[in-house]
Formats: C-alpha cells, structure tokens, sequence
C-alpha cells in the first residue's frame, strides 16, 4: 500500500485517517472540496492541526467534477482510494435531496469509473448505519435488509454499496464497505448532534433531545474507526460490507449526563418529539467485522467522551 487517494480528505475522519496513514509513511492525496455545509475554516484547521505540513497531496476538487478528478488520476495513479466524501446528515437531506444524489452518488460513480480505468488495486468506501432505516431486527447485521431507509441520505448510501457491487461483479474491481456508526470525537463535525450539545450546554443554552431522550445510537469513537478503516484498507476483498460500531448502544439521557459530567456543568433540556428522518436505535452487530477484519472497538463512551470534552474545552475555552 503506497499511494492512497482520500476523498472526503479534510473531513472528520477523512482527516484522522490521514494522519494515520501518513505516519505509517504512506504517500496520501487528499480530494477535498471544502463545502460549506459546516465551516471550511474548521476544516482547514483540522488539517493545519492534524496532518504535517509537506508530507501529503491536497486538492480543493468535488467529486462530481469529472475532469478536474480524472487529472488527478492520470498524474498521481494512486493505487488504493478511500472514499468517505459525502453530504452528510439524514436529517438536512430531507430538505435538499438533489444535493445529496449528486454528490453521495454521482460523485462515487466517476470515482469507481476511474478505479477501474486506472485499475486500482483496492477501492475502500464509507456507507453509514442509515442504510439500516426502519429495519426492526436489532442489532443490525450487514446480512440484514436494507430496503427501507428512513432517508433520502440512507438512500443514497444504499446505492453506492449497489454500485460497488456492480463494479466488482463486472470488472473485478476489489471492493469494500464500511458502515459506520455514530462516529465522534475531537474535531469531528460541527453539525453532530453531540457536538452541538456540548457547544451549548457551555453556552447555558438549551438542548433538544429527540423521542424524549429515548433515542440509542452507538456512538464510535474515532481512533476505532480509523482502526477499522486502516484494516480494510490492508485488506483486499473481492465485495464485503462490514459494520463498524460500538456494538453498546446509549440513550441520549445518559449520553449527556456522560458530557454534563466532563464539561462540569449542567444541561438545559427540552424533550421533544421525534424528528422525522431518524430512527429510534441503531446498534451494530460485529461478529463479521471481527472475523474477518480482525476489528473490534477498544473505546467506551466515557472514555471517548472525556477525551473530546477536554479536546472541547481546549479548542472552544469557556465560550
């Protein structure tokens, strides 16, 4: 594993990621448009932060745009790619789904054209636990059925894990999924709900818990991930789609008591119905992901929670 191409690259994990690979001395090209769906700056300061200077490729490219990534190809010939870039967040693609479609599955489709134009050895790509939707049986196992996601965002992860499938079955290109669940951690994403609890539970402003506090989600603590990501990476499958997660879902009652606890301070709380677009518990089953990635999480809630509370309060002080 030499060259990589990261899309998605200046993003939370995409950027964590990163980090890891170029301290394992791999050469990384990052393909990041640096969208305003949440700050650009933040993301420029993640990888200010994060990664070292001069010891990674860095291109403000979408990935809708054909040319612009095929360029990148033609000089780079990376022979790995990550591919996490992606509009995320269920909830906001309720309102702009067109967006959504462009960019989660237009955007995968050139990359895995150009994977098997430049016959890339390993093509490695985030789906989400949103592809589960509705499905009743918990925890979810990736043998599951996926046909009924509760949004326009799960539906379009749904799709690249279809495309995937028919880029190997058709042209042999090695492929593999990942489904992550709930990902956190310090410099994660602005928009997360967990962020913005502890944004203003530090502000004395009031927070809004979905179903009346009753939602599970389970919560993934970013150093797994990029474990898990890493993993796969090394891995060359011909198609598997594996889950991580916590596998230990949380209310969010408790999940704020954990942030109340480590920001020192008392949350304002207002129970609210549930939103439309969100499901009531995800939970991962990672039996596979364990026997066959050799996977499995090493960070409870209150360990990763202590550590992106004290990076919080570091980065934003009192606020």
């Amino acid at each position: 594993m030499k060259k990589i191409l990261v899309t998605g690259g200046a993003g939370f994990i995409g950027s964590h990621l990163s980090r890891k690979l170029i301290a394992k001395k791999r050469q990384v090209i990052i393909v990041d448009n640096f969208n305003s769906y949440y700050s650009p700056k933040f993301k420029k300061e993640r990888l200010k932060i994060l990664l070292p200077k001069n010891k990674y490729k860095l291109y403000k490219i979408d990935i809708t745009n054909w040319k612009k990534l095929k360029k990148i190809f033609q000089k780079h010939k990376p022979e790995i790619i990550c591919h996490l870039a992606a509009i995320a967040g269920a909830r906001n693609s309720l309102k702009k789904p067109q967006l959504y479609a462009k960019t989660n599955i237009i955007g995968t489709l050139n990359l895995l054209e150009l994977a098997k134009d430049f016959k890339v050895k390993n093509f490695v790509y985030a789906s989400s636990s949103s592809v589960y939707g509705d499905n009743k049986k918990i925890p979810f196992a990736e043998k599951d059925i996926t046909d009924y996601p509760a949004s326009p965002y799960g539906a379009t992860k749904k799709t690249t894990e279809l495309l995937a499938y028919i880029y190997q079955r058709n042209f042999k290109l090695p492929c593999t999924g990942l489904r992550f669940f709930t990902v956190y951690g310090p410099w994660g994403r602005p928009d997360m709900a967990y962020f913005q609890f502890a944004q203003k539970i530090l502000q004395n402003k009031e927070i809004e818990l979905y179903n009346y506090g009753n939602m599970k989600r389970d919560f993934t603590y970013i150093d797994d991930i990029v474990d898990g990501i890493y993993k796969a990476l090394n891995h060359k499958f011909n198609f598997q789609i594996f889950n991580l997660g916590n596998n230990h879902p949380i209310q969010l009652k408790y999940f704020v008591k954990i942030l109340e606890k480590y920001l020192n301070k008392k949350a304002k709380i207002k129970f609210v119905p549930m939103h439309k677009g969100d499901v009531l518990a995800t939970w991962a089953n990672i039996k596979k992901t364990k026997e066959k990635l050799s996977w499995e999480p090493k960070t409870d809630a209150k360990k990763g929670l202590k550590k992106f509370c004290r990076w919080f309060k570091s980065y934003y002080g009192n606020i």
